[in-house]
């Protein structure tokens, strides 16, 4: 959507996913000397999951060598085609595998997988989310903060705010058809992108501000920014230190419309994305290795220009929200994204996920008035758009260290 002059809107992303390089910077090591090994995970996310567990940092990094395990069987068994529907962390840290059938869960638990044949399954629980977005497209539900499939559960669950416009009336109603399959939760906030104008963001446009998001190529090997669509609504070119270095080429965002908060700019020659996330000087930087996507459940920290690093918990996927313009603009619905406990602020958007060194996505939005309260734990939630949806929607390969 286009705006005017007089009145333009933008929704800028003010963090960063580690600095631009431009030609000459160098970047910086693993979290550690560089003359050591990496270390397997980064300092400030294995502390948040300790303080988050209530155990050891010692035995907050066994949980995480566990949850490495258990993803690799569990790859594993979906190379081998064994039908399963999805798979979720617990709160002990076991990755439960929903499966198709009984020998399924045969097949898995003989990997040394927690297995369960569910009620419903993920193929029906899309359906029935798919459903609801359908209607929400029809008119935005201003008292429907989010809806999802949430594989622990088994259920799409609907978040309320207080609302009680016809298109709300109308959305509860077809969501309540559904039976038992969907899970209404009351008393959450309106959500909001988080995007404002703060001094001193690194990426520059029209006046306003920005962020830097993951650096990727597309399948000619040109270059291209990956960051949350609202940051570049209108396709502008972008400036770091007050030079251009790239410019906005396609978003899936626009205010008041169907949505996806994902979209690219062509980085121009001489110029190049970082593949070090910085973590505010918390704890040196985490390197992107690649953009595996990290099961519900597992621990997750993000770098954004408000809040800083901060981190918590991968929530669910296939999120829908409603977005709230503080400007006064029309609600937009927008679907795909994935929440998590992380907390977020205005300013935030275009943050880096990561779980360990996989790429996740990056800061879409979350509750209007949240505050976190400076700590790397902050309590909190937020919505982000996982990356890999965005680089196989435009075809690109992430670039990695």
């Amino acid at each position: 959507m286009k705006h005017g002059k007089k009145n333009a809107r933008r929704y800028i992303v003010a963090a960063s996913i580690g600095a631009l390089l431009s030609a000459g910077v160098a970047t910086g090591a693993y979290a550690g000397a560089a003359d050591s090994a990496p270390l397997k995970y980064q300092p400030e996310m294995v502390q948040a999951l300790a303080t988050t567990l209530g155990v050891s940092e010692q035995e907050a990094v066994e949980r995480l060598d566990r949850e490495a395990r258990q993803q690799g069987r569990f790859a594993k068994l979906r190379a081998e085609k064994v039908s399963t529907l999805g798979a979720f962390f617990a709160k002990d840290g076991t990755l439960v595998v929903n499966a198709a059938d009984a020998e399924a869960a045969k097949e898995v638990r003989a990997a040394g997988l927690a297995a369960r044949v569910p009620e419903r399954g993920e193929g029906e629980l899309n359906r029935i989310k798919a459903q609801l977005d359908a209607e929400a497209l029809k008119s935005a539900p201003a008292g429907v903060s989010a809806w999802s499939v949430d594989l622990a559960s088994d259920t799409v669950t609907v978040e309320v705010n207080g609302e009680t416009d016809a298109a709300t009336r109308t959305f509860l109603k077809a969501a309540k058809s559904s039976g038992e399959a969907v899970r209404v939760v009351q008393g959450q906030e309106k959500l909001e992108t988080q995007a404002v104008v703060p001094p001193g963001s690194r990426m520059t446009f029209n006046g306003y501000l920005c962020s830097v998001g993951y650096g990727a190529k597309d399948r000619n090997g040109k270059q291209v920014l990956v960051t949350a669509g609202h940051c570049i609504e209108d396709l502008p070119a972008l400036a770091y230190n007050g030079t251009r270095f790239a410019k906005g080429t396609h978003t899936r965002f626009a205010l008041g419309t169907r949505s996806v908060d994902m979209g690219i700019a062509t980085v121009d020659a001489g110029n190049s994305i970082g593949l070090d996330i910085t973590t505010y000087g918390k704890a040196g930087t985490v390197a992107v290795r690649g953009s595996q996507r990290a099961p519900q459940g597992s621990a997750l920290c993000k770098a954004g220009q408000t809040t800083g690093w901060t981190c918590g918990k991968v929530g669910s996927y296939n999120v829908s929200v409603t977005y709230t313009d503080q400007n006064g603009g029309p609600d937009t619905v927008v679907t795909g994204l994935a929440s998590s406990s992380v907390c977020t602020q205005g300013g935030d958007s275009g943050g880096a996920y990561v779980s360990g060194n996989q790429a996740q996505g990056m800061t879409s939005g979350g509750p209007i008035s949240q505050r976190c309260n400076g700590q790397v734990n902050s309590p909190g939630s937020s919505y982000f758009q996982p990356l890999d949806d965005a680089l196989k929607y435009y075809g690109l390969t992430l670039n990695t260290k």
